[in-house]
């Protein structure tokens, strides 16, 4: 009885997903997460402070 009592909030969770998944648009996660990645990237680029350059003239 134990492993199906913890087996059954599983498998109606992946039925849930399932049926959400076919009948609503749900945006893909990995696209999302690569876009703010990228957008975190560009954004360090372009405000990162300039390195300090040890140069006696």
């Amino acid at each position: 009885m134990g492993i199906i009592r913890s087996c059954f909030s599983f498998m109606l969770g992946t039925a849930f997903g399932v049926y959400v998944a076919q009948n609503y648009n749900v945006p893909n996660i990995r696209k999302l997460a690569d876009t703010g990645l990228v957008m975190a990237k560009h954004i360090e680029e372009n405000y990162r402070k300039p390195k300090k350059t040890d140069q006696d003239d």
